[in-house]
């Protein structure tokens, strides 16, 4: 049996990344070190004080430690990973456009005031469940040890339990929605008309290289991305000393940026 560590370690980059983020901001929030209110989506801040983080924290927040919090996590370290080591094997990039493009879709759907949440974690994880179903149609799922069922129906399922322990259906919905679209166009729709219309764009295709990403382009990409956050005259630089880093260190970087920016408007 192998120990946590060689496990972590052995979990493909993107699924570990987001999961790893999603702990550390629920560890911040629950230590005091942060508000909820300073990494929730707020548009009129976002537009009028330009606090553009808010366009990305609200994807890794699951809640406050809980057991809702660890099944969400679980959720991500079981069906993300299934479907980065399984139909997006090797396609590190794709799998990356996927969250991408499900990102983008969440936030427009929050745009819409009848569809809007301040948190978007529980739906991503909602998303790459529904994913999952589609991929793995037929694998038998437990419920809770009492009720066994196809895959396919599992995203449905969990949308039932939110209706029946009296929890917002709404993020999940969210999730299930943004899901299928990206089934739609990446798959059912190529497969009919021979056209991909969410093809992966090539400048995310450096991405699969992940092991060889120098740590120096590492500190220029997440010091370009603090140009467009208020720093309050604060300049950070950042030094590495790594040959090579992990993609999903490269996305730990940048967003604890991201927090950072959001603890020094506390």
């Amino acid at each position: 049996m192998s120990s946590p560590a060689e496990y972590y370690n052995s979990l493909p980059p993107i699924s570990k990344a987001y999961g790893t983020i999603c702990f550390l901001t629920t560890a911040l929030l629950q230590l005091g070190l942060l508000a909820p209110y300073h990494i929730a989506l707020l548009y009129p801040l976002v537009f009028k004080n330009l606090q553009i983080w808010r366009l990305i924290t609200p994807f890794f927040f699951l809640g406050k430690f809980s057991i809702n919090f660890g099944i969400r996590l679980l959720m991500i370290a079981r069906y993300g990973v299934q479907l980065e080591n399984g139909p997006f094997d090797k396609r590190t990039a794709d799998f990356l456009w996927m969250m991408i493009f499900g990102a983008i879709s969440l936030l427009g759907l929050s745009a819409i005031p009848f569809l809007w949440s301040p948190f978007l974690g529980v739906s991503m994880v909602s998303m790459l469940v529904y994913l999952w179903s589609r991929e793995f149609p037929n694998a038998q799922i437990n419920i809770y040890g009492l009720v066994n069922m196809k895959a396919f129906y599992f995203p449905w399922a969990m949308l039932a339990l939110d209706v029946i322990f009296g929890s917002p259906i709404l993020p999940n919905l969210l999730g299930i929605i943004v899901g299928h679209l990206y089934y739609f166009f990446s798959v059912l729709y190529p497969l009919k008309t021979g056209r991909n219309p969410l093809k992966t764009p090539l400048w995310l295709y450096p991405f699969s290289y992940f092991n060889i990403i120098n740590s120096h382009l590492c500190n220029f990409m997440v010091l370009l991305m603090t140009l467009f956050l208020p720093l309050r005259n604060i300049k950070i630089y950042l030094y590495s000393f790594e040959s090579s880093i992990n993609l999903h260190f490269l996305f730990i970087k940048g967003f604890f940026y991201c927090l950072l920016m959001a603890y020094l408007q506390l």
